[in-house]
């Protein structure tokens, strides 16, 4: 917070104090905290109480910011508020469990209690060897309008988290996916139900894998671009229970994600991948545009439905009423041997096997 800022606050609540007599609590509710280049963000996010807003000026400043006070609001003014990683000796203790961990901005609950209602809006974050935006144990965090991009594994990710809005955003040039949803990342586990969580409207492009949903249940990705990756649309399970599924994938333009990335630990080569489900059920993927997606990956296609590699089907999945054009090896294509999934009324001209369009 600036002197003038200080300043007006105080003069401010001498007014109020004058005048008003019992009125001068309420004056100090839902502060601004204005930070300018040369200023620590972290040192306002920690004076922060629920219900203020830390607002961040156009500059480029070199640091993690922690978050793990409800209610608050972390905001830049545009593409010209750039958060970028600090020097290494530059580290402080007060982030090192966000910076320690390669990230760019935590917002961190605890194993007992989800921290509520955080935003993170209206700024770029770059260059960090992990992820620029990272929500754990989050309920109705919502991240809006931020460009994430040339981060070493994610852009923006939500694990363990419930209610949140990922929304509007940029999200390239990524190491792994631009957008990553999932229960947890550090342990095998069932799928978690992610309370109506919405990616929606945000551009992803560049990247690994677009968007990857791991192991959810109850989440809703719809009206995003996805283009240039290697793989556009992951939804994914695995032999844990409950299985991953109760999926919305609709309204996306998923198109030409050619891009070719060689092969992990986790997935062979990837090229040419429109939208994969592999171990999901009960997922719908209706209403989107997939075109041009072409590649000779396992897993290349417009819409694929794929066994997992751990051996798990896919079943009751529906995909229907999407646009799937000029993809390859087929438009849409189904590997899975499980039980009671459904093509309708999709407008295609090739499928593996024939017979689904």
């Amino acid at each position: 917070m600036n002197r003038c800022h200080i300043a007006y606050l105080a003069c401010t609540t001498a007014l109020v104090g004058a005048g008003l007599g019992a009125a001068a609590p309420a004056a100090a509710a839902h502060r601004p905290l204005v930070v300018s280049p040369g200023e620590s963000i972290q040192k306002a996010v920690d004076a922060a109480r629920t219900g203020d807003t830390v607002v961040v000026l156009a500059g480029t400043y070199h640091e993690s910011v922690k978050i793990s006070t409800p209610g608050v609001t972390l905001r830049g003014v545009g593409a010209g508020t750039v958060i970028e990683p600090a020097a290494p000796k530059a580290a402080t203790k007060a982030t090192d469990s966000c910076s320690e961990g390669g990230n760019g901005i935590c917002v961190v609950g605890t194993r007992t209690r989800n921290i509520a209602n955080v935003t993170v809006e209206d700024l770029t974050v770059t260059g960090f060897s992990r992820t620029g935006v990272f929500g754990t144990a989050t309920d109705t965090m919502t991240v809006r309008r931020v460009n994430a991009y040339k981060n070493g594994v994610w852009g923006i990710a939500l694990e363990g988290s419930v209610r949140g809005v990922v929304q509007g955003n940029r999200a390239h040039d990524n190491g792994d996916a631009g957008i990553f949803l999932a229960n947890t990342i550090k342990e095998e586990a069932g799928a978690y139900d992610s309370g109506q969580t919405l990616v929606e409207h945000n551009r992803v492009e560049n990247n690994r894998i677009g968007i990857t949903v791991r192991r959810l249940r109850n989440l809703t990705v719809q009206a995003n671009y996805v283009t240039g990756n290697c793989a556009g649309v992951f939804v994914v399970g695995d032999e844990n229970r409950p299985k991953a599924g109760d999926i919305t994938v609709t309204a996306n333009r998923v198109t030409e994600n050619n891009k070719s990335c060689p092969k992990t630990e986790r997935l062979p080569a990837l090229q040419g991948s429109g939208i994969v489900l592999t171990g999901t059920e009960k997922t719908r993927v209706t209403g989107n545009l997939v075109a041009r997606n072409t590649g000779t990956s396992p897993l290349s296609g417009g819409i694929v439905l794929f066994k997992s590699f751990v051996g798990v089907t896919s079943d009751a999945n529906r995909i229907d009423e999407n646009a799937v054009e000029n993809n390859s090896p087929a438009d849409l294509v189904n590997t899975d041997t499980g039980k009671n999934n459904a093509f309708v009324r999709n407008s295609c001209r090739a499928s593996q096997p024939a017979g689904l369009c």
